[in-house]
């Protein structure tokens, strides 16, 4: 039997790097997956793969800086399915910037998609993890929430604040069987890094620190989720699993 066999599943952010890869892993193994994106063509592709795949998937936009969006969304889901199993909190961006440069603009787009978007996604989607009675939700945090790093200060804060909240919401939610986790990637090959590997010097600085030497696939994190969203993790819950190749551990 497949692990996620018959369990609706949400993932925001899914139409590249790593919400690509946990919306075909969780396909995989019998999950009917929610394919959702602002871009709601790499939305559509992601879905016909997992379709040409053998398995079963939705794709829909949402921009999770939009309440109307978020809510749409979850309103579907309960006519359809009348319940969500597993809620993924992947959709992020960053804008790389010294802090001092950093505008207004800047700030506002990273945080409303960073933290605003995962507070309405954990908010809005709780009364369907409630009816599935095992509820899995999942926030996409980064080792940068506990570690600093030039020109991410906006990035890192979001970030810090997902860790802070997922402790919170594990032990609201246990009451209702939802249980809350994250994981913190640390570098692993997406769009949203591929400029900043590609830069010799940062690659091998980077490589230097990471004791596996070398960097991460979205694979590793779509496996780390997956344990997370199955029922192998039924206990554990206010957990945030590093992906990161033992970076931080050797800092």
């Amino acid at each position: 039997m497949r692990r996620l066999d018959g369990k609706i599943i949400v993932v925001t952010g899914a139409a590249s790097g790593i919400g690509r890869s946990i919306a075909h892993v969780f396909a995989a193994e019998g999950g009917h997956v929610h394919v959702t994106d602002v871009d709601s063509d790499g939305a559509e592709r992601v879905r016909c793969e997992i379709v040409a795949n053998g398995g079963s998937a939705t794709a829909s936009m949402v921009d999770v800086s939009r309440g109307q969006d978020v809510q749409a969304l979850f309103r579907g889901i309960e006519v359809e399915h009348g319940r969500a199993d597993v809620i993924v909190n992947n959709a992020g961006l960053n804008v790389r910037s010294d802090f001092r440069h950093l505008t207004d603009a800047d700030w506002e787009r990273i945080r409303e998609v960073n933290l605003d978007g995962v507070v309405r996604i954990a908010r809005d989607g709780f009364g369907l993890l409630k009816a599935s009675g095992r509820g899995s939700l999942i926030n996409i945090g980064s080792i940068t929430g506990h570690r600093g790093m030039r020109q991410l200060a906006g990035y890192s804060a979001t970030k810090g604040a997902v860790a802070a909240l997922t402790r919170a919401l594990a032990v609201e939610y246990a009451p209702f069987g939802i249980r809350v986790n994250a994981l913190a990637p640390g570098f692993i090959e997406t769009p949203l890094t591929e400029r900043v590997l590609r830069n010799p010097h940062v690659n091998k600085a980077l490589l230097d620190r990471t004791p596996m030497r070398r960097f991460g696939t979205c694979e590793d994190v779509a496996r780390a989720a997956l344990f997370f969203a199955s029922d192998e993790s039924a206990y554990v819950t206010g957990a945030e699993l590093a992906v990161d190749g033992g970076m931080t551990a050797a800092l």
